[in-house]
């Protein structure tokens, strides 16, 4: 078991037979006779595990146990006693003992006991050591960017993060965080919890826009048996899921205006119903909601309430596009590909000056996403080290800021798109390789694709140059 039990037992023969017992099984056993020994052995052995007598001469066992926790609260501490009584039982658990077992203790039961509390241990270990991890990987270190709208966004995190521990009555105001799509929404999202004071609680999240209104109702407030047809058994909504936790609603802005009231309702009154039910329930869940859409804009139109609007943006957090960011798009393009070397095994993959050139000059219609989804493609593509722009596959329609896109390839004149798409894609390819004289590279280039892409579609469409 490569564990750690101190032996806290006047009883000698006891003592030594439990000994012998653990032993056998691999745990290093040491033996001590009275509660002032044992505090001694303590410090000096570091136990995993202390088994601990009540009748002890000189302090007692209760007395000990609380010594124990204050010079290592680590130690999982079990209770053996020849006299028990609920009343000791009561006064151990609540002192910190993990269990609490009568005399004549089976030396079975002990073991079992010891490796169940050690197993425990471990799960919360593991389970402490992937929130530490998740919050590094997801908390502002995931906010990548030393730019001054990301330095900005960063302060203003930790501004809301520090208002929300200082409420007295622990409600947390709702925040939307609003921006093009790309940008990071969900990521400071999961900042703003993960930086907070309900980091340990749940994070539950949920895309407005991917159910119809009737489902999305269902997931969130949950439904009683019986409340619809299909409703065969009970189920707990996500905001009953998120208790003490953050429910972040995506894309708000895409749900239904009948939803939009009950939401509405959770933010005022703070309970919730399920579907079927009469019973209300107050829940205690900090409300966090993104979108990329205008949503004033949307209220003037009627298809927003005015009324949750002004609700949700009590604290109001923008994501700032990538076009905007300057160096950053340099220092996120060697983020993501430090990435993509270790998923794909090419560790000394790296880009060209000119490569990073070509990123810097780009106006990334789709933010961070679609750099990293470039980085991603430039890795598995690459024949060499070296990434030059020609592999790169830059987008080549406008950004939202840059006014009305680009009629595609293949329109007439009157806008009207005409052929089969098979058709159109051809027109594409012959018009890009005719304008580069057949130069594969620039040709690739133009059309936002790599070479061996291009190579592919002319081999498919039995495309060759003139003469």
């Amino acid at each position: 078991m490569n564990c750690a039990v101190l032996l806290i037992e006047d009883e000698e023969v006891l003592a030594r037979n439990i000994q012998l017992y653990l032993e056998r099984y691999g745990f290093e056993v040491r033996l001590a006779h009275s509660a002032e020994a044992g505090l001694l052995a303590l410090d000096d052995m570091r136990p995993d595990v202390v088994v601990l007598d009540f009748n002890l001469p000189g302090a007692d066992g209760l007395d000990a146990l609380a010594r124990i926790r204050q010079r290592a609260p680590d130690a999982v501490v079990v209770m053996t006693t020849g006299h028990g009584s609920e009343q000791v039982a009561v006064d151990a658990m609540k002192r910190g003992a993990y269990d609490y077992l009568t005399k004549p203790v089976s030396l079975g039961k002990l073991k079992l006991v010891i490796e169940r509390a050690l197993q425990e241990v471990r799960r919360e270990g593991e389970l402490s050591y992937y929130r530490r991890r998740e919050a590094d990987e997801n908390g502002l270190g995931a906010l990548i960017g030393e730019s001054e709208p990301m330095q900005r966004l960063r302060a203003m995190i930790l501004r809301v993060v520090d208002a929300e521990r200082a409420m007295a009555d622990g409600v947390a105001p709702a925040v939307l965080i609003q921006g093009e799509t790309g940008t990071g929404k969900e990521l400071v999202a999961r900042a703003l919890h993960l930086e907070g004071p309900r980091r340990d609680a749940p994070f539950v999240e949920i895309n407005c826009a991917t159910l119809p209104a009737q489902l999305l109702e269902a997931e969130l407030f949950g439904y009683e048996r019986g409340a619809f047809t299909d409703a065969k058994e009970r189920k707990l909504g996500l905001i009953e899921s998120a208790e003490g936790g953050t429910l972040f609603l995506d894309e708000v802005g895409e749900m239904d205006l009948g939803l939009q009231s009950k939401l509405l309702k959770l933010l005022e009154d703070r309970k919730v119903r399920r579907l079927g039910s009469v019973r209300e329930q107050v829940v205690s869940v900090r409300i966090l909601a993104a979108t990329n859409r205008d949503l004033e804009a949307a209220v003037r139109e009627g298809r927003f309430r005015s009324d949750l609007f002004f609700r949700l943006r009590i604290l109001q957090v923008r994501t700032t596009p990538l076009r905007e960011r300057g160096d950053d798009v340099v220092l996120l393009a060697r983020h993501f590909l430090e990435r993509m070397r270790q998923r794909y095994g090419k560790p000394r993959l790296a880009f060209s000056p000119q490569a990073l050139a070509a990123l810097r000059e780009h106006e990334w219609p789709g933010n961070v996403r679609e750099l990293r989804n470039v980085v991603e493609q430039c890795a598995i593509m690459a024949h060499s080290d070296v990434i030059e722009p020609e592999l790169l596959a830059l987008s080549r329609f406008d950004a939202p800021a840059s006014g009305a896109a680009r009629a595609p390839a293949g329109a007439d004149d009157a806008g009207a798109i005409t052929g089969t798409l098979p058709e159109i894609e051809r027109r594409m390819l012959v018009k890009a390789l005719e304008a580069s004289r057949w130069n594969v590279t620039r040709a690739a280039r133009e059309l936002g694709i790599s070479r061996d892409t291009l190579r592919y579609r002319i081999e498919k469409f039995g495309l060759k140059p003139p003469g």
